[in-house]
């Protein structure tokens, strides 16, 4: 089998309103609506595709390998490229959404801020270098 890019990414969505908020009105994503499903052929492919072990993602988001108890567990992660991560994490808290954490730097090079999504989601808006 030969993999050549991730062809879907499509979280599984509980409170549409809500969802609808986050990636249409604030993350501005041009999405169509077929019957109540919200999807676009028309945003540039993903760069990265992992395997993330919860202890990482603990780790990564919240200091410590073992996931919050008072955390809902994510289901997946999902990063979008920005130009400048500070300014839209400042976005995105001014919209209301309460970050996992700021714009920080990791020690890989790529810097992100965290939140998560309404259906579980980590969601990262990051800057990657090495992805550029």
């Amino acid at each position: 089998m030969n993999i050549r890019f991730v062809a879907s990414f499509a979280p599984i969505v509980t409170d549409r309103s809500a969802t609808k908020r986050l990636y249409v009105d604030t993350f501005g994503l041009d999405l169509e609506d077929t019957d109540g499903y919200l999807h676009s052929e028309n945003v540039d492919g993903v760069k990265h595709f992992g395997l993330w072990p919860l202890e990482q993602a603990a780790e990564a988001c919240f200091g410590t390998k073992q996931w919050p108890s008072n955390v809902p567990r994510p289901q997946a992660s999902l990063e979008f490229e920005v130009d400048d991560v500070r300014e839209a994490a400042k976005e995105l808290e001014d919209r209301g959404y309460q970050l996992i954490h700021g714009a920080r730097t990791e020690p890989w090079g790529q810097t992100v801020a965290r939140l998560l999504s309404p259906e579980g989601l980590i969601v990262g808006v990051s800057y990657s270098p090495q992805l550029r």
